[in-house]
């Protein structure tokens, strides 16, 4: 019971941080479900809620065929990344490290403002590149952000095609993962049910946090986001490292 509860309020938080910053629920609940269970259960736990708030926010845009016209290797690499390491890394030994630094690399990211610059000619490689880096990442993980989300902020997309194209990134990470999950077993009848019953709580914080959005400063609480997203990381870290 105590589970259940604790389950429910990390998919209300998660789905209240991608309510209010676009992104976040995967890694704000991979990362805090972590804590209690080991990552290819947290991972399996939050398919549907990812596909389905990833999806509305990836349809929310424009039309999609123009961005994934030009983003086609690197969902091509994020599929082939999660597949390929999918079978080494799912609930592999070093998972909670691997998610501890991936968590602690993503939020210094953010905290420095990090930027970098494609130029459209270097696309054609480095695409593939983020996406197979990603895929992997996330296939040990559970989380889908790095290098997708700093990658995909140095395309100088518009505000708008960013938070489209960062739905298109999740979708497809989601998808690879649940194929992964599934081919390892590791996403059972009673895990699918479960995660679809989380589903609710993850709409209900979404809703929420789009509220608060008009509330408050995006920047501000995306600052105590990572702030809150390092600490966890190095807890994490510093957890797998002792055992």
């Amino acid at each position: 019971m105590d589970n259940i509860i604790y389950i429910t309020l990390v998919f209300v938080l998660a789905g209240a941080v991608k309510g209010v910053t676009g992104m976040g629920l995967p890694t704000v609940a991979v990362a805090l479900l972590s804590l209690v269970m080991r990552p290819v259960e947290a991972a399996a736990l939050l398919v549907v809620p990812s596909l389905l708030t990833n999806v509305w926010q990836l349809l929310s845009g424009a039309p999609v065929l123009p961005l994934l016209g030009r983003l086609w290797p690197m969902m091509a690499g994020i599929c082939a990344g999660t597949l390929l390491a999918g079978a080494a890394a799912l609930d592999a030994p070093w998972a909670v490290g691997a998610l501890g630094i991936a968590l602690v690399v993503y939020a210094l990211l953010g905290l420095k403002a990090v930027r970098w610059h494609v130029k459209p000619g270097l696309e054609t490689v480095l695409s593939p590149l983020a996406g197979a880096v990603t895929g992997a990442l996330s296939a040990a993980t559970g989380v889908f952000v790095v290098p997708a989300v700093p990658y995909l902020q140095s395309l100088e997309l518009d505000k708008d095609e960013l938070v489209q194209a960062m739905g298109l990134s999740f979708t497809v990470s989601t998808l690879a993962l649940a194929v992964a999950l599934a081919a390892r077993d590791a996403w059972q009848p009673a895990m699918a049910g479960m995660s679809f019953l989380a589903q609710l709580p993850a709409l209900l914080g979404m809703l929420i946090g789009q509220r608060l959005r008009n509330r408050m400063q995006p920047a501000l609480f995306r600052r105590c986001f990572l702030l809150a997203l390092l600490v966890l990381g190095m807890h994490l870290s510093l957890q797998w490292a002792w055992h």
